[in-house]
């Protein structure tokens, strides 16, 4: 074999996080998905190197037309190449490429706080937690604007009317995961509706998760936020009636039962009492639609019946993938695993 096909080989392989000794506690990779911040991407690498110092740090370039990979490569990071566009398919690409047993996720334009992250990374892992998300709470109007506010809070409770327990900052970008849930994510979307599908995913297969207050900032001179609230919002939302027919479908196609069933009886009540009072169904065609809204109504309510039976066997293979994961140690749960395990070997 030629030394330029096995360099070859070497360089094709996914990245991963370098191993690290059971008794040092669980490895950590920073993964940081990024568009077009050269003015920050060095700050938050250099930021995230200092809270986090043993941690893998990747950059995540998606099509960057300036310097963000180069700066991001002096800055200590490795830089991995998106070639699908969107933070959704970076995402996924995260999750398959990096190997690390905790994640932390946090975008690329400095606003959230990297001092917090050893508390996020320490909360999960005592707590044996799957996700922690760090919920962004700010003073600062160019921070955080009023619209992306009061879209955050609008979806955050549709979201939560329909899968129930939520989280108040459903849309954050800053994140700690653990490898069972960065390895059994199945990051369907393409954008940055992939926040909305992170919490979802967590929801339905009822992941212990948390969430706390972090301080989110401002974006250094020269970052330019890449969100359109009302584009971008309106993704957000047909995900979260996309993701309410995919993880509750009996739910979602009752509704349209319901809708079909009511429009059927208004219609078929002067019929019927035209009927009772005459003998004679004088409107035809009123009376034809009154019965197709019904048998509409009943073909949407065996799909959900019957899309309910397959969400319930899908969510249960998730569930078992989820289980052959084992969840990361803290440093003193590896070292009494591993004095045990010497112990055993002595005796």
């Amino acid at each position: 074999m030629t030394q330029s096909s096995t360099e070859a080989r070497s360089r094709a392989r996914p990245a991963a996080a370098p191993a690290q000794d059971a008794a040092a506690g669980p490895s950590v990779a920073v993964v940081i998905p990024c568009y077009n911040e050269a003015a920050a991407i060095a700050q938050v690498v250099a930021a995230f190197r200092a809270s986090l110092p043993h941690a893998q740090i990747y950059a995540f370039d998606n099509n960057s037309v300036d310097d963000t990979a180069a700066i991001a490569r002096a800055a200590g990071a490795e830089v991995i190449a998106v070639a699908l566009q969107g933070k959704g398919n970076v995402v996924r690409r995260m999750f398959a490429d990096v190997d690390a047993d905790i994640f932390v996720m946090v975008d690329g334009d400095a606003t959230y706080d990297a001092a917090a992250a050893p508390a996020l990374v320490d909360l999960l892992i005592e707590n044996r937690l799957d996700m922690v998300v760090g919920a962004r709470v700010s003073d600062e109007e160019a921070a955080y604007r009023r619209g992306h506010r009061f879209g955050n809070v609008l979806l955050t409770q549709c979201a939560a009317a329909i899968f129930g327990r939520t989280f108040k900052d459903m849309l954050s970008g800053y994140r700690v995961f653990s490898r069972r849930y960065a390895k059994t994510f199945p990051a369907h979307s393409k954008g940055f509706e992939i926040e909305t599908e992170l919490a979802v995913h967590a929801l339905s297969l009822r992941m212990p998760v948390a969430e706390v207050d972090t301080v989110y900032g401002a974006r250094p001179d020269g970052s330019e936020s890449k969100l359109n609230t009302f584009r971008d919002g309106f993704r957000i939302l047909m995900t979260i009636l996309a993701l309410f027919k995919a993880e509750k479908p009996f739910a979602f196609f009752s509704v349209g039962f319901a809708a079909c069933a009511a429009v059927s009886l208004v219609l078929a009540v002067p019929i019927v009492n035209t009927y009772l009072s005459t003998g004679l169904v004088p409107r035809l065609p009123t009376a034809v639609l009154s019965s197709a809204m019904m048998l509409l109504g009943a073909i949407l309510l065996i799909c959900g019946i019957v899309l309910d039976t397959v969400t319930r066997g899908r969510n249960e293979h998730k569930r078992l993938a989820y289980l052959a994961i084992p969840p990361a140690r803290s440093r003193r749960h590896a070292r009494r695993t591993d004095a045990g395990s010497s112990g055993g070997d002595v005796g």
